[in-house]
């Protein structure tokens, strides 16, 4: 008996007909609204961890009243000419740390030393917009 040939069919998958798809993994409206991914959401190594708080920022957040580093979380030792630095949105510029500084090989540990870093070059009278306030201000 002679086997019947059946035809098969194809069927074509859908594309989607949205403009953007590129961001169709975006989930909250938060991510919708700024058009991206927020980093944190996805990778827990970007969230600090406050075991690791430096004695400096633990005085700083309880002098300020705050729960959490909050600002400071997206604060990360980086590099600038293969110095390590960290990135003052303020001045737009690195600001890399003392030459005989030894980091330690934990990145969270390094990005704490870093936001302590940040902290003490924007509170001090050698940040370039102390300078700019003294130069600009209206009133004594």
């Amino acid at each position: 008996m002679a086997k019947k040939k059946v035809k098969k069919t194809v069927k074509a998958k859908k594309t989607s007909s949205k403009k953007g798809s590129k961001d169709s993994g975006i989930k909250t409206a938060r991510e919708k609204m700024i058009g991206q991914h927020i980093g944190y959401r996805y990778d827990v190594n970007l969230l600090p961890d406050y075991k690791r708080l430096t004695p400096f920022l633990k005085k700083y957040i309880e002098h300020m009243g705050w729960d959490d580093l909050n600002w400071l979380e997206d604060v990360h030792m980086g590099y600038e000419n293969g110095k390590p630095a960290v990135f003052d949105r303020n001045i737009n510029g690195w600001v890399t740390t003392p030459k005989n500084m030894k980091l330690p090989k934990d990145q969270q540990d390094r990005d704490m030393i870093a936001r302590e870093l940040l902290v003490k070059f924007q509170m001090s009278p050698n940040h370039p917009l102390v300078v700019l306030k003294k130069a600009y201000q209206k009133f004594d």
